[in-house]
């Protein structure tokens, strides 16, 4: 049998590549074995490294993937489908404009096939080319009418430009095609406004009975009929569902609630206020508004808000600020700290200059007019806000908070396409809450009034007043349009974006009581800031 024929056999072996295409450490496969031998024959087949960097991929190496598919493209510039390779690997490092730029060559050598297109379209789909992308998956819906991932995709954008109706049918044009597509029926259920129909429910329930379904598919469905039953009042049968999607998804996840609260507790050791009033630099411009807190604590509303404003522009939740701090962390075995937080004392004025000006130009590719400021919303930059201070230190930062059981609540519900690891478990959720809590209340005291916090319930009671104090806060004069900020037909990007194309409601807001049998462990686990949250 010859190598590459070797390569396939092992490749179609199931221990090799497990449904879902995740291996783990302690069953390396085959195919790696035989293709370090073949490598350390013949270290330029270019072949072969593809292959390797397919492998590492799989089991999560992207950076190892991205330097040998870089290394293939070296060796072999033409090599088309290493290229390909590589920009499906900048595309899942979060670096789509470079992963167009890969696809865009292959394009101009007369290479491009139809899943090159769709890739592109994604990444269009991320940093703001929404038109572009549309026209993309048009063109292939049209040459590919029965694909339902495709129609789900199409769906996905529609949805982002505020197209719902379209988005609705492209969604259940994908279930005509595939009706077990549990990804499909969670994004109808994401919208937050489709009402599904007994016979809707009744097609879920078939789909999990599928015993060749997919994990993906089976917690995206369980996730979908939590949906559906809570809106149909029936909170035990929907926290069922909710309770198993989050154990599936879970079992997926390598989520240690340790690393937050140690991060938390060395950030609070080096963040003092004599740390702060001994250093200056960083990148003067006063650019960036960084939204953060925890997902669905109200910073989409707050952004749609803010954005209404004629001299803010709204983004999307940019990957940038944990980018630079994973770097300066570097990359350390799992038994060893990192660097970050701690190597920010040793930067001088001149580096975090230098470190504010680069996220300035990573963030530019995600505005698109020449509006002085612009709104970061990642939830999780809280954790960065130290690092936020040091190297933008007139950037301002919003703290969106929301009652630590209807926040919680809410992500144990939502399933998110990436990340979040601490939203699949009810006492994961409450021990990062209170870690969240613990860091900005830090900041508070060490670097007083830098941040300012907007409470969920209060703006929703009384929008107005909340509104004049941010704009206050951001040295902006009010705008009336920020009161009708569901007139904004901005593209949005998050599970919140029909919610804010609506004006405020209560009606979100004590969802959560009817499930509260069921939230013990998030309630021990919030511990005292169950009861004082708010500061």
């Amino acid at each position: 049998m010859n190598f590459e024929r070797q390569i396939a056999a092992a490749k179609r072996d199931r221990v090799l590549l497990q449904a879902g295409g995740a291996l783990r450490d302690n069953d390396l496969p085959t195919a790696e074995t035989l293709l370090r031998t073949r490598l350390k024959q013949r270290p330029t087949d270019v072949a072969a490294i593809r292959m390797m960097a397919e492998l590492a991929a799989r089991i999560g190496r992207l950076g190892d993937a991205e330097n040998l598919l870089r290394r293939a493209v070296e060796l072999a510039p033409a090599f088309s489908a290493a290229r390909a390779n590589l920009a499906t690997v900048l595309y899942k490092l979060n670096r789509p404009v470079e992963a167009i730029a890969e696809l865009d060559r292959i394009a101009a050598e007369g290479a491009a096939n139809p899943s090159h297109s769709s890739l592109k379209a994604a990444a269009l789909g991320r940093i703001g080319g929404h038109n572009e992308a549309l026209e993309l998956y048009s063109e292939l819906i049209g040459r590919f009418p029965d694909q339902p991932k495709l129609w789900m995709s199409y769906g996905h954008i529609l949805k982002t430009v505020g197209r719902l109706d379209d988005g609705i049918a492209a969604y259940r044009r994908a279930l005509e095609v595939q009706p077990t597509l549990g990804e499909v029926w969670w994004s109808l259920a994401n919208l937050k406004t489709v009402a599904f129909s007994a016979g809707d429910v009744a097609a879920m329930e078939r789909a999990l009975d599928d015993t060749e379904l997919t994990s993906a598919d089976r917690f995206h469905l369980h996730f979908a009929l939590g949906k559906a039953l809570e809106d149909a009042g029936e909170a035990a049968g929907a926290f069922g569902h909710y309770a198993e999607g989050n154990r599936l998804r879970g079992a997926e996840m390598d989520y240690d609630p340790g690393v937050i609260s140690d991060h938390v507790e060395r950030s609070i050791a080096l963040f003092t206020p004599d740390f702060f009033s001994a250093r200056g630099g960083g990148c003067a411009r006063g650019d960036p508004i960084f939204i953060v807190g925890l997902p669905r604590a109200g910073s989409t509303l707050i952004e749609q808000i803010l954005s209404s404003h004629p001299e803010v522009e709204g983004t999307t939740e940019l990957p940038d600020i944990p980018t630079l701090a994973r770097r300066l962390g570097g990359r350390k075995r799992a038994s060893e700290r990192s660097l970050y937080p701690e190597i920010l004392a040793e930067l001088d004025p001149d580096e975090l200059r230098a470190l504010g000006e680069e996220y300035l130009e990573r963030a530019q590719v995600q505005r698109s007019t020449d509006r002085p400021l612009f709104i970061d919303k990642l939830p999780n930059n809280w954790a960065h806000v130290g690092f936020i201070r040091l190297i933008l230190p007139s950037a301002r930062i919003i703290d969106a908070r929301r009652h630590p059981l209807a926040c919680g609540f809410s992500n144990f519900k939502q399933h998110f396409a990436r990340g979040q690891g601490f939203t699949y478990d009810l006492a994961d959720l409450g021990r990062y809450y209170r870690d969240y809590v613990t860091l900005m209340r830090h900041f508070d005291a060490v670097i007083p009034g830098h941040v300012h916090r907007v409470i969920h319930e209060e703006l929703v009671d009384d929008p107005e007043r909340e509104i004049r104090a941010m704009l206050d806060y951001l040295g902006l004069p009010f705008d009336a349009r920020c009161l009708t900020f569901h007139e904004n037909r901005r593209a949005v990007r998050t599970p919140s974006a029909e919610q804010v194309r609506r004006p405020i409601s209560r009606a979100g807001l004590d969802q959560w009581r009817a499930f509260a049998p069921w939230l013990g462990p998030l309630e021990a686990a919030l511990g005292e800031v169950l009861h004082d949250w708010r500061h």
